[in-house]
């Protein structure tokens, strides 16, 4: 009964990967096709060596912590919010989904135009409160490009928490609410000895898998920067696409897909371990 859905995996999946591990421990350039010798971890060792591969790693980093935290804040105050009732809540609850089912590119050139050094609104609105003295470059200069790029990510992965945490609210009884009433607890000991404890489960895989999304991402970054200015918001998967498309060396390309692989089977790892240790 599973045979024709292994099947279907292993074309879809593990050939894509066998590829890229056999590429991986290749030479193989663009303009050379016919000219692929087998150089072993030469790929890797270069990609380590690379000061780009570790700006990258820490550019990532930055990239996931605060994408996916200021993710699961905004989303987990959204989901409270939408589980009290209030008129249009319905409404309310469609159009918080708005951001998640819009195209990355779109998304990229939204916020691109948005954050524009002449016609920016939030540039436009900054000066004409007095928050800003004058209009400030986010995406053209090193400084501000990465919380540019932030801000963008966040806008549209909140959703995500949102509605998962939303219905993870639905799922625990009102029953326990209304029996830490009568005990006399107040909102914050309700939250704390009730609604945390019952979204465990819910915020740990929502982290999870927005956090391996994020990591991967680089849609949003190509469309807004490119991973400029200069390397300033080039992430890991990005420096990958960047060295096998743009470079053409589809070995290196391969190599440093691959130990991003690493590094998030790592993080996946260790994240089942500490789930099952609990």
């Amino acid at each position: 009964m599973l045979a024709p859905a292994l099947a279907a995996a292993a074309i879809l999946v593990l050939l894509p990967v066998l590829d890229t591990l056999w590429l991986s421990l290749h030479d193989v350039i663009l303009y050379r096709p016919r000219s692929r010798p087998f150089i072993g971890l030469a790929n890797y060792t270069r990609a380590l060596t690379d000061p780009v591969f570790w700006e990258s790693l820490g550019n990532s980093l930055v990239w996931v912590i605060c994408a996916v935290s200021l993710q699961f804040t905004l989303g987990f105050a959204t989901a409270l919010l939408l589980n009290r009732s209030f008129a249009w809540r319905g409404i309310a609850r469609a159009l918080v989904v708005v951001p998640w089912a819009l195209p990355s590119v779109i998304i990229g050139l939204i916020w691109t135009w948005m954050l524009d050094f002449n016609l920016g609104v939030l540039n436009n609105i900054g000066v004409m409160l007095g928050i800003l003295p004058h209009s400030v470059p986010w995406l053209a200069q090193s400084s501000t490009a990465m919380g540019g790029v932030i801000l963008a990510v966040v806008w549209q992965g909140f959703p995500f928490f949102a509605v998962t945490l939303l219905a993870g609210l639905q799922a625990i009884p009102g029953e326990l609410y209304e029996a830490a009433s009568i005990d006399g607890a107040g909102a914050w000991g309700k939250f704390r000895h009730i609604t945390l404890p019952g979204l465990a489960g819910v915020i740990a895989t929502a982290l999870l898998l927005r956090m391996i999304w994020v990591a991967n991402s680089l849609d949003l970054i190509l469309v807004m920067t490119g991973g400029g200015p200069g390397t300033a918001t080039q992430t890991l998967p990005l420096h990958a696409f960047l060295t096998a498309w743009s470079g053409g060396n589809y070995g290196q390309g391969s190599a440093l897909a691959v130990l991003l692989t690493l590094l998030l089977l790592g993080v996946v790892v260790t994240y089942v371990w500490r789930s099952r240790a609990e």
